[in-house]
């Protein structure tokens, strides 16, 4: 995995205390143009954290071997399936090898948010270069 990943993160206690800077604004719309960042509908908090979105360019550096770990990952936890990355638990499982974040952070997102990062990674596995 980059150590170029970057997420928007922004500590908060309560949402008035958010103020974002120039540099916050200009880190936030390179981060919408990279075609690996996945912006949430809303503010996901997560761990006293909120995240707008997340930066998921890590798939990049991600290997078959990878992708025979999270079939293991699936076996493991009782999930048979002929397409693996159609599972909303393995593109759970690869989210976590693409980020930073742990596997809690991808099960708690709202469905709307989660299936954006399933169809994130997936076209990533079957889209074209």
């Amino acid at each position: 995995m980059s150590d170029e990943k970057k997420l928007t993160v922004t500590e908060t206690a309560t949402p008035e205390e958010t103020v974002p800077s120039a540099a916050d604004a200009a880190r936030k719309e390179s981060l919408e143009d990279n075609p690996h960042y996945v912006k949430f509908r809303k503010p996901y908090l997560f761990e006293g954290n909120r995240y707008d979105g997340i930066d998921l360019s890590g798939l990049e550096s991600l290997t078959a071997q990878d992708m025979l770990e999270g079939e293991k990952y699936l076996a493991r936890n009782g999930v048979m399936t002929a397409l693996p990355e159609m599972t909303m638990e393995y593109v759970c499982f690869m989210a976590v090898l693409a980020s930073d974040k742990p596997i809690e952070f991808f099960k708690g997102l709202p469905p709307k948010d989660a299936i954006k990062v399933k169809n994130r990674i997936t076209g990533f596995f079957y889209g074209e270069d």
